[in-house]
């Protein structure tokens, strides 16, 4: 199947087409949470309840900002909401959920191996499907 114009050619990085995400998939996303990770964070904050420990190859998503776990929540549900949420899955869970912030900044959760929680990271400008997550975005809220 042909890519629709703009997506990755890595079919983890592709966001489900709008209305395409199953009531039974949506009902177990409402349960699903954020609970980020101490490899994506650079900064302290209390509370996630963790201490940053930044991985080298890690991606961060406080490299700007701090950001809190409300922000990151309230991201994470935007995100849901708006069904921006990878068509691969594990645990009956899209692996990837995005997000943009109100400063435009891409951001990805992704499923940790519990398969109910979700961590995650900003995009930063070399990552190929940042673009392509801001512009589904913006069709999407408006």
């Amino acid at each position: 199947m042909p890519n629709r114009k703009g997506e990755p050619n890595n079919p983890n990085r592709r966001i489900a087409p709008p209305g395409s995400v199953n009531s039974e998939t949506l009902d177990r996303l409402s349960k699903a949470r954020y609970t980020g990770v101490c490899y994506h964070k650079r900064q302290r904050s209390p509370d996630y309840g963790f201490a940053p420990r930044p991985r080298p190859n890690k991606s961060l998503c406080d490299d700007l900002r701090p950001i809190s776990i409300s922000e990151a929540t309230r991201l994470f549900r935007s995100g849901i909401r708006l069904g921006m949420v990878s068509e691969y899955m594990e645990h009956g869970l899209p692996k990837v959920v995005w997000a943009v912030d109100d400063d435009g900044e891409a951001y990805q959760a992704m499923l940790g191996g519990d398969g109910v929680s979700y961590h995650g990271h900003r995009l930063n400008r070399k990552e190929p499907n940042r673009e392509y997550v801001i512009a589904e975005w913006r069709k999407r809220s408006a």
